[in-house]
C-alpha cells in the first residue's frame, strides 16, 4: 500500500484573516481552479462549498474550520478555511496547532483587521511559516502600499512585496511578478486564462525599485546572495524564489502577494505560491512529544511512513450522516482501514474502522492515511480534541491543545419536560464538538448554565440546538452567585431544653464567630477543656454551627469565610443528648451572626484587557466604571495589556462593550479570584 504523492509534494495550510476579508471566496476559488468544484459557489449567495452549516449560509460568515483536499500541478493540498469571528477564535487555534503553513488574508481597503492581529499573533505561537494575499483590489479605496506599512506597525512583521498590482480599484486588471518583471492579465470571466506581457512602461521605475528591495532584503538573509549582490552581479528568478522559500520557512519574513478572489484574479498564481514557499511536513520536520511513563523524557517521531504511528485529533464534529467525526493529523507512520489504535490520553484502544478524505462535508473513503495527511475517522468513541493517537506498541504523548476558558454565561432550559433529558445529552455533543463551550448545572439555582467565549457563540449554539438537535431552549441570564459573611467577632448562648415523652433533653453551648482567611470557608474550633464536654458532644456543636452558617442572615446567600469557635458549654451527664448540642450550637451560631456586622460578598473577577495603546485609557475608564480596581498596565509585543479586578455582576455584556471601544480589536480573558464585599447592588 503506497502513498499517492511523495510527502515533500504536500502541503497542510489554513487561511486565516478577520471576517469578510474573503477567507471563503479565495477557497472556493481555489477548489473551482483545481477542479474540485465546477461551479463556483458565493458566500453572498450562501452557495459557498465550505460553508454548509445553515447558520453559516444565513450570515454569510463562516463558523466552523471546513477541511478540504485538492491537488495542483502534482502536490496534493490540503486546505483548512478558518473562522474570522473572535467568537470562533478556537477553531483558528486548533487549525494552526495541525497547519504547516497558512496563507493570511487582508483587505486591500481594511488593511490589517482586528481578528487578523489576533490570528497572526496565534501563528507566532504556533511558528507557522505564512505567505500574504492582499485581496479585493478591485474595490474602492483599495491600497496596496498601505496594507504593507500596516503589516509591519500592526503586527510587527516584515512583508516582502513578490507582486504589485496593476490598476487598482475599477482599473484593476491584473498583477505583476516581481520576480519574472512580467505583466499578468486576466482576459476572461472566471480568471482561467491569462496572459504574459512586458511591464507597462509607466510602471518600469516602481517595479525596478520594488523589485530591488526585495533583493536587498534577501541578500540580508543569505550571505551568498549578499555577496553576488555586492559584487554586481543579476540575480535570477530561481534564486530569488529559494531566497524566498528559505526566509519564509525561516519565518523571517513574510512574501506578499496580491488580488480579487471575487473577480477571479490571481488565485492561480497564489496556489504556485502555496508549493513555492510553504513548507510540506518533511519541512518542518519532527514532532516532540514525551514519554507516556515520564513527561521529563522527551520523544520524537519524523514525518516518515516507516516510524510507527502517530497523530493528534483536533476536532470533532457531528455529520448528519456517519454521526461523529473525529479529524486527525498523522505526524508519522501509516493508518489502515480496520486497525487499532491507542489513545494514550484517555488510556482507551480505539479502531479506525473507516478513513476519510473530507471535501468540506462531502467524504471519500480510503484504504490507508500516511505521514503528514489530514483525515477524518467516524464513530471514535472516547477520542475527545487534542488527544493523541498512535501504535499500540511504541506509544508517545503529543502536546495537546491550550484553549482560552469561556467567559461569558447564560441560563437555558428546555420549553418541555419532554426535552430535559435531550437537552442535556446535545449539550454534552457540543461540547465534545467544541472545547470553548461548556455547560454546568449550578447547584443554588438549579438552572442549566452554559459557558462560551462570546455572545454569537451562545447564540450559535442556542440555535444549533433548535436546528440540529430539534431541542427548542428558553434563553435567560444566570443569577450572580452572591455571598454573606461577618466584619467583627461576635459571641452568643444557645440553649436547648426541652423533655419530650419523659425524655428530657438538654444542650448548652457559647459560640464566638469570628472573621476567617479569605478562601477559608467555614472552619469550627473546640478552645474547651478535655474535660468539660466529651467529644460526642463537641462534634455535634459542629455539626449545628457548621449548617446554621450555611444560610446568611440578610438574603440567605451561603455564608464565607468564618471561624466559628466553641468557646462555653454546660453539661448535664443524664439528659444530654446529641440533637440538643447540635440544636444549641445552631441557635448560638445564627444569634452570633446577626451580632457580627453580617456584609454581602460578590465574585470579583481578574481581567486581562488586550488592547492597542490608542485604546488604553478608554478601556481603564470603563473598567473603573464597572467598580473595576485596575492592577497594572503592561506591555506585550505592540499590545498593552491592563489587569483589573471587577465584580462578575459588572462584567455581563462586557465583550461587546470592550469591542465597541476597541474598534473590535481588543480582547479579554478572566479568571475568578476571590469574593469582596457588594457595594449594594444586590
Amino acid at each position: 500500500m503506497t502513498r499517492s504523492v511523495t510527502i515533500g509534494l504536500v502541503r497542510n495550510i489554513g487561511i486565516m484573516a478577520h471576517i469578510d476579508a474573503g477567507k471563503t471566496t479565495t477557497t472556493e476559488r481555489i477548489l473551482y481552479y483545481t477542479g474540485v468544484l465546477h461551479r463556483m459557489g458565493e458566500v453572498h449567495e450562501g452557495t459557498a462549498f465550505t460553508d454548509y452549516m445553515e447558520q453559516e449560509k444565513e450570515r454569510g460568515i463562516t463558523i466552523t474550520s471546513a477541511a478540504v483536499t485538492c491537488a495542483w500541478k502534482g502536490y496534493t493540498i490540503n486546505i483548512i478555511d478558518t473562522p474570522g469571528h473572535v467568537d470562533f477564535t478556537a477553531e483558528v487555534q486548533r487549525s494552526l496547532r495541525v497547519l504547516d503553513g497558512s496563507i493570511a488574508l487582508f483587505c486591500a481597503v481594511a488593511g490589517v483587521e482586528p481578528q487578523s492581529e489576533t490570528v497572526w499573533h496565534q501563528a507566532n505561537q504556533y511558528r507557522v511559516p505564512r505567505i500574504a494575499f492582499v485581496n479585493k483590489m478591485d474595490r474602492i479605496g483599495a491600497n496596496f502600499p498601505r496594507v504593507l506599512e500596516m503589516m509591519r506597525s500592526r503586527l510587527g512583521a516584515r512583508p516582502v512585496a513578490v507582486q504589485l498590482p496593476l490598476g487598482a480599484e475599477d482599473t484593476f486588471k491584473g498583477i505583476i511578478d516581481l520576480l519574472e518583471r512580467k505583466a499578468i492579465i486576466f482576459d476572461d470571466e472566471h480568471g482561467e486564462h491569462f496572459q504574459e506581457c512586458d511591464v507597462p512602461e509607466e510602471m518600469l521605475a516602481a517595479v525596478e525599485q520594488a523589485r530591488q528591495e526585495l533583493v536587498e532584503i534577501l541578500a540580508e538573509q543569505d550571505d551568498a546572495l549578499l555577496e553576488r549582490y555586492l559584487s554586481g552581479d543579476e540575480i535570477t528568478a530561481d534564486e530569488l524564489r529559494s531566497g524566498l522559500r528559505s526566509a519564509t520557512l525561516g519565518l523571517r519574513i513574510t512574501p506578499v502577494f496580491c488580488g480579487s478572489s471575487f473577480k477571479n484574479k490571481g488565485v492561480q498564481q497564489l496556489l504556485d505560491a502555496v508549493v513555492a514557499y510553504l513548507p510540506s511536513p518533511t519541512d518542518v520536520g519532527q514532532t516532540r512529544g514525551h514519554s507516556v511513563k515520564d513527561e521529563e523524557e522527551l520523544m520524537v517521531r519524523q514525518p516518515l511512513d516507516s516510524e510507527p504511528f502517530a497523530a493528534l485529533a483536533f476536532k470533532i464534529i457531528t455529520d448528519p450522516f456517519v454521526g461523529r467525526l473525529t479529524f486527525i493529523r498523522i505526524y508519522s507512520g501509516v493508518l489502515k482501514a480496520g486497525e487499532q489504535i491507542y489513545n494514550v490520553t484517555n488510556d482507551k484502544k480505539e479502531r479506525a474502522g473507516k478513513i476519510l478524505r473530507m471535501s468540506a462535508n462531502k467524504r471519500e473513503e480510503l484504504e490507508a492515511a500516511f505521514a503528514g495527511d489530514i483525515v477524518a475517522i467516524p464513530s471514535m468513541r472516547f477520542t475527545r480534541t487534542g488527544d493523541t493517537l498512535c501504535d499500540p506498541k511504541s506509544p508517545i504523548l503529543l502536546e495537546s491543545i491550550r484553549f482560552s476558558d469561556p467567559v461569558i454565561n447564560q441560563a437555558v432550559e428546555a420549553k418541555t419536560l419532554a426535552d430535559q433529558d435531550k437537552l442535556t445529552e446535545s449539550l454534552h455533543r457540543l461540547s465534545e464538538e467544541d472545547p470553548t463551550f461548556r455547560f454546568h448545572t449550578d447547584a443554588e439555582s438549579g438552572q442549566l448554565i452554559i459557558s462560551g467565549v462570546g455572545e454569537l457563540h451562545l447564540e450559535i449554539i442556542v440555535d444549533r440546538l433548535k436546528r440540529e438537535f430539534n431541542v427548542p431552549v428558553k434563553v435567560g441570564k444566570p443569577q450572580v452567585a452572591y455571598r454573606e459573611t461577618i466584619t467583627t467577632n461576635a459571641r452568643a448562648e444557645g440553649k436547648f431544653i426541652r423533655s419530650n415523652a419523659g425524655k428530657n433533653q438538654f444542650g448548652q453551648v457559647t459560640i464566638e464567630l469570628r472573621p476567617n482567611d479569605p478562601g477559608k470557608g467555614l472552619e469550627f474550633k473546640n478552645e474547651l477543656a478535655p474535660e468539660t464536654l466529651p467529644e460526642l458532644y463537641v462534634k455535634s456543636a459542629e455539626k449545628g454551627a457548621i449548617e446554621a452558617l450555611k444560610v446568611g442572615p440578610i438574603s440567605g446567600y451561603p455564608m464565607i469565610d468564618i471561624m466559628a469557635v466553641l468557646v462555653d458549654s454546660a453539661y448535664n451527664e443524664e439528659d444530654a443528648t446529641e440533637t440538643a448540642y447540635a440544636v444549641a450550637s445552631s441557635i448560638a451560631a445564627k444569634d452570633a451572626c446577626r451580632m457580627a456586622s453580617p456584609v454581602i460578598m460578590e465574585p470579583v473577577f481578574l481581567v486581562e484587557v488586550v488592547t492597542p495603546e490608542e485604546y488604553v485609557g478608554e478601556v481603564i475608564a470603563d473598567l473603573s466604571s464597572r467598580s473595576g480596581m485596575v492592577q497594572g498596565i503592561a506591555q506585550r509585543d505592540i499590545l498593552q495589556v491592563v489587569t483589573a479586578l471587577v465584580p462578575l455582576s459588572q462584567l455581563f455584556g462586557y465583550v461587546t462593550q470592550l469591542r465597541s471601544l476597541t474598534q473590535g480589536r481588543g480582547s479579554y480573558t478572566m479568571q475568578f479570584h476571590g469574593y469582596e464585599q457588594a457595594q449594594r447592588r444586590y
